[in-house]
């Protein structure tokens, strides 16, 4: 059953009888383990569903009296290729509740008088569809299967037959009796000749005792041997096998022959007559012991299996291609799946992940919980955001966030991937993340460059006033009736010029410094401090009316005053003029409001300077 399951790239496949009666499956080793649950102990749920999906599309059209034998001699294949959309398996899941199951196709088993043995069903977690290919090979391994099944049901009965009668020379048949029941065997005989030869399977059989194993013509074929070229000596055929294989394959015969499995079956390399080697699978049991339960007999198959190798071998090339290549791609090359329950987890992540997250592969392959640890507070629901912003359009997933990381500390992630929707709805991304640290901080030094005076570290002219036409434009959008105010100073350090020309103009710069650091102590959050140029600085403060902000233009004036600069050169006394204005809704710019403060600065200046105006 595991080479059908191979074939066709399902989870498992087994052989539920044909009786709905019956107990267990029919086949030797159906009661293997499959999808994570003993077949024998499901085989019945299974099959009164698949038998009840059947009595429920055949009776469309009849009078709904059709006998369950009529049902489950039926002899038709049954594909369920959804089996969460199928509304007859639904009605049946509860019998079925033990096996996780989303595709099921149960193909018929038939007997050579055309009595129904069984069904082979192929199982699979997933929904899928049958190529007519596929279909085609399912026929084939059908009749493969329920042709071993009879010679099986034939030589056990014949041994039951030998052991309550004793050889056929003792006790006669009738003579008709006897030509039917040979007649009957040459016609099995004849069928499972023909299934194996459509099959491309060799049959062996291995006399234990004598040290002989006979083959068919089509397993010597296989090897490209004519049918007299191969003896029946068992040394000659270990000196068949691989070296590399030889003592597995032995030891896994002897395990069969002592009873310590219930079927051999083994995957092997053999020596060809061209002297390549191929790829077999050969699958057989023990169908006589002597008194002592030593192994007499053996019968088995033998089928090709060099293709799904070769497949196999070119995907694992295939995927160390794409493994090295992702590898020495910088930053981190991932696979994400999002359930429909908002269920995360990183199926493939590349060796990147160790420099990206430090984390290994395997540690967001089920969930994302040590991923999530890493990401900075602050950004961690946004970066939830947009994966599911992402999922529920289909648009690709970008994302600059920041980490947290044990040994490289707070670093610059940037995320990018294109999302497809499954069949489940489960959202799957492919996509890489890269180290964009440096960029970032580039970046800030261009954006502090571009907006912060460099001597004074304040806001430089032009970022000013992009600030002050920003708050203009949302005042004029409050209205008049607004409630929030706004104001704004203008303020002239006195007698600037006599300093640079008294102390130089690196103790100017000193005195321009210890100002910008007094602003700095009295500005609340959303208020913004400038340097306008030379001397000259500019506030606006949010949220404050003209008294509000006169107050402060006292504070600032006190301290300054209180605290002279200290410097090589001695102390400096520093005093300053301030002129305010409120910003009205009304103003036709930014500019009115500046221009008002700076008129008042003037007048502060004219009368004596050391002084605050209101404008």
């Amino acid at each position: 059953m595991r080479l059908v399951a191979r074939h066709f790239a399902v989870a498992a496949a087994c052989v539920l009888p044909g009786d709905a009666a019956a107990g267990a499956p029919v086949w030797p080793g159906a009661g293997v383990e499959v999808m994570g649950v003993v077949t024998s102990g499901v085989a019945a749920p299974l099959r009164e569903a698949l038998f009840e999906i059947r009595r429920a599309q055949q009776t469309i059209g009849t009078n709904g009296t059709l006998e369950p034998r009529d049902i489950a001699n039926a002899g038709e294949p049954l594909i369920i290729s959804d089996l969460g959309t199928d509304p007859a398996w639904q009605a049946c899941l509860s019998r079925a509740s033990a096996l996780p199951l989303r595709f099921v196709a149960a193909w018929p088993l038939s007997g050579a008088n055309g009595d129904h043995l069984g069904s082979l069903c192929l199982l699979d977690h997933a929904p899928r569809e049958l190529s007519l290919t596929q279909r085609a090979s399912l026929d084939d391994f059908a009749r493969v299967i329920a042709a071993l099944a009879a010679q099986e049901t034939i030589i056990e009965a014949q041994g039951a037959h030998e052991a309550a009668h004793g050889a056929i020379a003792a006790s006669p048949l009738p003579e008709a009796g006897l030509y039917q029941e040979l007649e009957a065997l040459r016609a099995r005989e004849r069928l499972l000749a023909l299934a194996i030869a459509g099959s491309g399977t060799g049959i062996w059989d291995r006399d234990v005792a004598a040290g002989e194993i006979r083959y068919s013509t089509g397993w010597k074929a296989m090897l490209g041997y004519a049918d007299d070229e191969v003896t029946n000596r068992i040394e000659d055929s270990y000196q068949r096998l691989h070296p590399d294989d030889l003592d597995y394959v032995k030891a896994t015969m002897q395990a069969h022959f002592e009873g310590r499995t219930d079927q051999y079956e083994v995957e092997h390399r053999i020596r060809c007559k061209d002297g390549s080697y191929k790829w077999i699978c050969s699958r057989g049991k023990v169908t006589a012991r002597d008194g002592e339960g030593r192994a007499l007999r053996m019968i088995g198959t033998t089928t090709d299996v060099t293709s799904m190798h070769e497949m196999a071998e070119r995907l694992r090339e295939s995927a160390s291609l794409v493994t090295n290549l992702t590898n020495e791609v910088p930053g981190l090359v991932f696979q994400c799946r999002r359930t429909p329950d908002g269920h995360m987890c990183f199926p493939y992540a590349s060796a990147g992940i160790a420099e990206i997250y430090e984390l290994a592969p395997v540690q967001v392959a089920a969930h994302t919980r040590a991923l999530e640890a890493l990401i900075h507070p602050d950004d961690l629901e946004a970066w939830r955001a947009s994966f599911a912003a992402s999922a529920a359009t289909l648009a690709p997933w970008h994302l600059e966030y920041r980490v947290c990381l044990p040994r490289q500390g707070l670093r610059w992630r940037q995320g990018d991937a294109k999302p497809q929707r499954l069949a489940d709805g489960t959202i799957v991304w492919h996509g890489f993340i890269t180290d964009v640290t440096e960029r970032k901080r580039i970046e800030a030094e261009l954006h502090e460059f571009a907006t912060t005076d460099g001597l004074t570290g304040l806001a430089n002219r032009r970022h000013f006033m992009a600030r002050l036409d920003a708050q203009h434009a949302l005042l004029r959008r409050a209205g008049r009736a607004s409630s929030a105010g706004m104001a704004v100073l203008m303020c002239d350090l006195d007698h600037f010029k006599s300093i640079n020309d008294r102390f130089g103009h690196a103790v100017g710069d000193e005195a321009l410094r210890h100002f910008a650091g007094v602003l700095r102590m009295h500005l609340r959050a959303g208020d913004v401090a400038g340097r306008i140029g030379g001397e000259e600085f500019a506030v606006l403060l949010d949220g404050a009316d003209l008294d509000g902000a006169c107050a402060l233009a006292r504070r600032i004036q006190d301290r300054i005053a209180r605290e002279p600069l200290e410097c090589g050169a001695g102390t400096v006394a520093l005093t300053v003029s301030i002129g305010v204005t409120q910003m009205h809704a009304g103003d036709p710019s930014a500019e009115a409001a500046l221009s008002r403060s700076d008129v008042a600065l003037y007048r502060a200046k004219k009368d004596g300077r050391n002084r605050i105006e209101c404008a």
